[in-house]
């Protein structure tokens, strides 16, 4: 969990520079350059350190450094502040790939209810197009504070609200199967078993 929290906070390092120095400073185009500094200085620390580096880091430097460039020379945040909505767009498609959370979920939750899985991942897929949708919508209103408060707190809030129901309901619903097939007598998954 502590690795999955730590790449979080490399992917959206330069959003949270921006932030911080746009809260701090009330200025756009010194929070613009700041983040775009950031993820440049990310990027470098990473290749400097040999780190392995996939196809979405280097977009997403690439998307700050374009974005916020344009943002500056344009004096229009606008440009930076979709940069998220991408993220979620390029998130979202990926996660259309059927049974892309496979790999994510216990043993008992994989044998029991591969079917939820599969609907929950088209609903995540689902989720990152509407969050995604929603940055946009704030971006282009030039609201910063809007855009703001939308990025910290109902993009954060939305997935971890989507994490919790799910998780109940994956709970709920594993449990019912598993009381269901030991009433029929049937097999009982062996991750079942040894809880």
């Amino acid at each position: 969990m502590q690795d999955v929290f730590r790449r979080l906070l490399a992917d959206f390092f330069s959003t949270i520079v921006f932030l911080a120095v746009f809260l701090i400073t009330d200025n756009i185009l010194l929070a613009t350059g700041v983040g775009i500094a950031g993820a440049v200085g990310q990027f470098i620390l990473a290749k400097v350190r040999g780190q392995k580096l996939d196809l979405m880091t280097y977009a997403s430097v690439a998307l700050v450094v374009v974005l916020g460039s344009a943002s500056i020379l344009t004096n229009d945040p606008r440009f930076i502040l979709v940069k998220p909505s991408i993220a979620h767009f390029a998130i979202g498609t990926i996660m259309l790939r059927r049974n892309w959370m496979m790999r994510y979920m216990p043993e008992i939750v994989r044998q029991t209810a591969p079917d939820l899985i599969l609907g929950a991942g088209y609903l995540w897929a689902a989720l990152m197009f509407v969050l995604g949708a929603g940055t946009v919508i704030t971006a282009l209103s030039g609201d910063i504070k809007l855009w703001t408060f939308y990025v910290t707190v109902v993009l954060v809030g939305a997935k971890l609200a989507a994490f919790a129901v799910q998780y109940v309901a994956f709970r709920l619903i594993v449990r019912r199967r598993v009381r269901a097939q030991i009433a029929a007598g049937g097999v009982v998954p062996a991750a079942a078993a040894a809880q």
